[in-house]
């Protein structure tokens, strides 16, 4: 283990976001160039944590549920907490046979492995959606904001048609760290939130609307050219991509404040 990887470990542990059997763990394991498990049609990145803040996600699309099964096996052998998006329901339905334990969300594709943050939030994230048509892209962002041990402030169906929904409730997310914006049609919503907010607001453009939409480029285009200076944008209908980046700044924000304390 390189000593930028131990001292990642060394932190969470003195920190007590880790047991010592984990660190031990990690710490003692064998470097086999040393951060990866190789499987049959699988290389496991299993030091993505110690580098970039949080673990590998498995992303379902074109896997087997036999192979996302492997990972996750290897996953927990290594005390991680396996997180799988674009599950459908037959697989979905394969691995919650398997894991009862697990959490699999149907409108979202999800497929969560509860952890002691289930039970505790850290964190302010806020999440907005324009529609209800917007829901599935809003839960993936949802269960990936939990599995990262947060719980997000939701606003559902504030679409800019009844500009006074949003303006009501923007008080709910005034101190959040980051907030999350996901929106079809023209994709107007996160310029409006933009306008409100004092954080980084991640716009999700989502494939809904009619042919002029041309499946989400018409919300994407809206949104990369905010007036809004706060706003950013991650790709159509990347639910877990704009779930993640927040995290991230969330993350950044609770150590700053813990070494200001």
């Amino acid at each position: 283990m390189k000593r930028h990887e131990l001292e990642a470990w060394a932190k969470k542990y003195r920190a007590g976001k880790v047991p010592l059997a984990e660190f031990v763990q990690q710490v003692t394991a064998p470097d086999d160039s040393q951060s990866a498990e190789r499987m049959e049609v699988v290389t496991l990145d299993d030091q993505r944590e110690a580098r970039c803040g949080f673990p590998e996600v498995v992303y379902g699309e074109g896997k087997s549920p036999e192979v996302i099964a492997q990972i996750f096996e290897q996953q927990r052998k290594r005390n991680v907490t396996p997180f799988a998006t674009r599950i459908d329901a037959e697989k979905g339905a394969w691995l919650s046979q398997r894991y009862p334990e697990a959490l699999y969300s149907e409108l979202g594709r999800t497929f969560r492995f509860p952890t002691s943050a289930d039970k505790a939030s850290w964190g302010r994230v806020g999440l907005v959606t324009a529609g209800t048509s917007d829901l599935p892209v809003s839960e993936e962002a949802k269960q990936t904001l939990l599995w990262m041990g947060i719980e997000p402030t939701v606003i559902h169906d504030v679409g800019v048609a009844g500009p006074h929904r949003f303006g009501q409730r923007v008080g709910e997310i005034q101190n959040a760290d980051a907030v999350i914006v996901i929106a079809g049609m023209e994709g107007a919503l996160p310029s409006v939130v933009g306008g409100y907010l004092a954080c980084p607001v991640i716009a999700v453009p989502t494939s809904v609307g009619y042919g002029a939409s041309f499946q989400g480029v018409a919300a994407l285009l809206g949104m990369l050219n905010s007036c809004a200076s706060n706003v950013t944008v991650v790709n159509i209908d990347a639910g877990f991509k704009g779930a993640y980046l927040a995290g991230l700044i969330a993350q950044r924000v609770q150590k700053a404040e813990s070494r200001g304390k």
